[in-house]
């Protein structure tokens, strides 16, 4: 099963977002921020004129450039091209082969690539923190919150969420920085984080009084 051809829709508002359970605020002192997956091959399934990738790529460059102002160190997952089936494990039967053998699929998109100072985890499953030394990274520089952005919301985004909460890791899910299959998808995916695992906020204000 290839990727599906996502149809345009738009990206949450302030107001469309659901009620957290908890009320962490985010730390520039012991946050990181992580970019998920934003890979042109993931991206190839959207239409990426239309919302919600214009407002995607724009609010993560956002949170970056506040990221750096802050002192918060910036994380990019990017799963390698031209896996072997061993690799892929079960991901091959949910998702066929996955990334094509080119540079460019694999590429993080230009308008949020990583920049001096940044790190790049090669990723392989669902959560950003199976088989990747993403947890260790966290506890030698003392950090314990995470702020998540990319796609897809309802998949890895989610699933990075939650295995945060379950290393005791505070995690804020960015509501119009990470897009989904379908707003179906997305709104699904921010109401089981805010009532599950992470507080759901917003580009505007995530860092707000930093």
């Amino acid at each position: 099963m290839a990727l599906p051809a996502i149809t345009p829709y738009p990206m949450p508002t302030a107001d469309e977002l659901p009620a957290n359970r908890v009320e962490w605020t985010v730390d520039p002192a012991r946050a990181v921020l992580l970019v998920h997956d934003l890979q042109n091959y993931f991206l190839s399934a959207y239409d990426r004129q239309a919302s919600p990738i214009p407002e995607l790529l724009s609010h993560v460059a956002e949170l970056k450039k506040e990221a750096r102002r802050l002192g918060v160190p910036v994380l990019y997952t990017a799963q390698p091209g031209g896996q072997s089936a061993v690799e892929r494990g079960l991901q091959q039967d949910f998702w066929g082969p996955g990334l094509p053998a080119e540079p460019d699929a694999a590429a993080i998109a230009d308008a949020v690539a990583p920049e001096e100072g940044d790190t790049v985890l090669t990723k392989w499953k669902y959560s950003g923190f199976v088989r990747t030394d993403l947890l260790e990274r966290l506890r030698e520089q003392g950090r314990d919150q995470i702020v998540v952005s990319g796609v897809y919301a309802h998949i890895g985004v989610l699933m990075t969420a939650c295995d945060a909460w379950m290393q005791d890791i505070q995690a804020f899910v960015v509501a119009d920085a990470v897009a989904d299959f379908s707003a179906e998808d997305h709104a699904m995916a921010l109401r089981w984080a805010a009532g599950k695992c992470a507080v759901v906020t917003s580009t505007r204000s995530v860092f707000e009084g930093n």
